[in-house]
């Protein structure tokens, strides 16, 4: 069973962060490309402490990539449609096509998360769930979509000090919502539901993997790392043969203006 508290150390990233960065990104890059040319499509899904580093991940690993191939979806609380009917009808609305990546900031693990934790659904729900969300996610696997999905982990030390940082930032504070301070008072709900979530949904199609992000630069190296060696066995990773048809093309638009 995966503990939380063995992904707490923080430690340093201690290569070259910039150059590595650039590097991952690049590969990812290629990597959607591959999907693109090849028709094949991946989920990623981010979970984890508010604070802990998800969007700046998510910022990160898609600034390379062609804004037409992805989709990054924030999930927040369901609306009235979205709630007369079943938890993960409005994820079905946003699985992506051939060709396409699609990035869930948050996702249908609202269930047995937030979900459980505040009441929003009954504890027959909740625990049905996760054989819902293991169906789900092994029909998605089947049908050839690769899933990688990350928990970013962090310390209540570290959360409240970046909490803190947002709420003196001007241009930051914005992000800092009451939802927040309800979260962190129920840490040890949440602490609880989350281990047995990676315990119950950790499959063999969509393995969890657990970030520690108690480090930022660290951690974001890390994620990318996983979701590039994930999805590069996505797709083919060899670029696309010329088309005859476009080199014709170019050599006789070329020629009349060499």
């Amino acid at each position: 069973m995966m503990r939380l508290a063995n992904y707490e150390s923080g430690a340093r990233f201690k290569g070259d962060y910039e150059a590595d960065l650039g590097a991952l990104q690049e590969r990812l890059a290629r990597i959607l490309v591959s999907h693109v040319v090849h028709g094949r499509r991946s989920m990623v899904v981010f979970e984890g402490w508010d604070a802990a580093g998800k969007g700046g991940a998510i910022q990160r690993l898609t600034a390379n990539w062609d804004p037409r191939a992805f989709r990054v979806w924030p999930i927040a609380a369901p609306s009235e449609e979205e709630k007369n009917r079943h938890f993960l009808w409005r994820f079905w609305t946003r699985l992506p096509g051939a060709g396409q990546i699609a990035v869930f900031d948050r996702s249908w693990y609202g269930r047995v998360l937030v979900e459980r934790v505040e009441g929003f659904a009954s504890e027959a729900e909740w625990r049905r769930g996760y054989e819902e969300i293991n169906a789900f996610e092994a029909q998605q696997a089947a049908d050839g979509t690769a899933i990688v999905k990350l928990f970013f982990h962090v310390t209540q030390d570290v959360q409240d000090k970046r909490l803190k940082a947002r709420l003196e930032h001007p241009w930051k504070r914005w992000k800092v919502t009451e939802e927040d301070f309800r979260n962190r008072a129920r840490r040890t709900d949440y602490h609880q539901a989350t281990e047995e979530m990676l315990a119950r949904t950790d499959s063999r199609e969509a393995p969890w993997c657990v970030i520690d992000a108690n480090n930022k630069k660290a951690a974001r190296i890390a994620a990318l790392t996983v979701i590039a060696d994930a999805l590069g066995g996505a797709a083919p990773a060899d670029p696309p043969p010329a088309r005859p048809e476009i080199d014709a093309m170019a050599k006789s638009a070329f020629a009349r203006h060499g």
